[in-house]
């Protein structure tokens, strides 16, 4: 059984009223001032699954344990997807937006259509069916846990990755949060053309001009 037995109330309520398929949907990344924000949905379905008894909240598991989980609930889902938005498109239209752009989305690309949808937080205009948002979702609907393990390990995975593509700045660490080892890296190198120009510590390094040539932007991560 799922580790809180509530963690199926919702959803298992929602099927039985004929709402079904539920689809959950969180984002990974919303805090971080370099990277990707990426959003994920996720169909678990009616039934349970043993395998998946320790499905979370992403941010309570262990990095390890999330590993575990994130091909468990590819491999169980009814469906899923999950979305990458680019720093510069952050900046563009701002990281609410973009998160709430993100979570239609993810929804629209999963390869079967919800009947209903269950978002982490806050609510989300137009979606394509009925909607609710649930404070706490990850940590209250199975749905939503599983959607923010696979937000979560997906851009765990990219910026592992950009730390090899951008070297120098330690996103394999940090994962683009704004952590002492980020912030020091940052007052040595400047901003990269990863980094979201948007988010107040990083326009401050690029105003007052410490910013050097080699970091002037030249696109954003993708997937």
């Amino acid at each position: 059984m799922l580790r809180s037995s509530g963690l199926r109330a919702m959803e298992s309520a929602l099927y039985r009223a004929g709402l079904g398929p539920v689809a959950g949907v969180d984002e990974a990344g919303r805090g971080a001032c370099a990277g990707p924000l990426v959003v994920a949905a996720c169909v678990l379905g009616a039934r349970p699954h043993r395998e998946l008894a320790e499905l979370d909240d992403s941010k309570k598991l262990a990095p390890a344990a999330r590993e575990r989980l994130y091909p468990l609930i590819r491999r169980h889902a009814e469906a899923c997807a999950v979305v990458f938005i680019g720093p510069e498109e952050v900046d563009r239209s701002g990281v609410h937006a973009a998160n709430i752009e993100g979570m239609r989305r993810a929804v629209a690309g999963l390869g079967r259509p919800p009947g209903y949808v269950l978002t982490d937080g806050f609510r989300v205009a137009g979606m394509p069916t009925a909607s609710l948002s649930v404070i706490g979702g990850d940590g209250a609907a199975a749905c939503v846990a599983a959607a923010s393990v696979l937000a979560k390990v997906a851009r765990d995975r990219a910026m592992t990755a950009l730390d090899a593509d951008v070297p120098g700045y330690g996103f394999a660490e940090h994962k683009g949060y704004t952590t002492a080892a980020h912030r020091a890296a940052l007052a040595a190198r400047g901003p990269s053309n990863v980094h979201r120009f948007s988010y107040a510590n990083i326009a401050a390094l690029a105003a007052d001009g410490t910013r050097p040539a080699a970091a002037v932007r030249a696109g954003s991560v993708r997937g």
